[in-house]
């Protein structure tokens, strides 16, 4: 049976690829030094339901500071 450009993908496949999509996401997103915010999310609130969830702009700056220092660039 020959598929045509138009031919719906079945909803099996479809959340298949979805998963493998996030996956290749995360993985360029943690080889960048950047963890991925839903996860961390559903640490916080599995883990730590006490602490505040930062929102992604907060997330961000901390995951940057954590990185490079936070103390702007230094020499050595």
């Amino acid at each position: 049976m020959a598929t045509t450009g138009t031919a719906l993908v079945p909803a099996g496949e479809h959340q298949q690829l979805r998963r493998v999509w996030r996956r290749l996401v995360q993985t360029a997103r943690l080889c960048c030094g950047i963890p991925d915010y839903d996860n961390y999310v559903r640490h916080l609130m599995e883990k730590h339901p006490e602490r505040p969830i930062p929102d992604y702009a907060t997330f961000f700056r901390q995951r940057q500071d954590a990185r490079y220092g936070g103390g702007g660039f230094r020499c050595c």
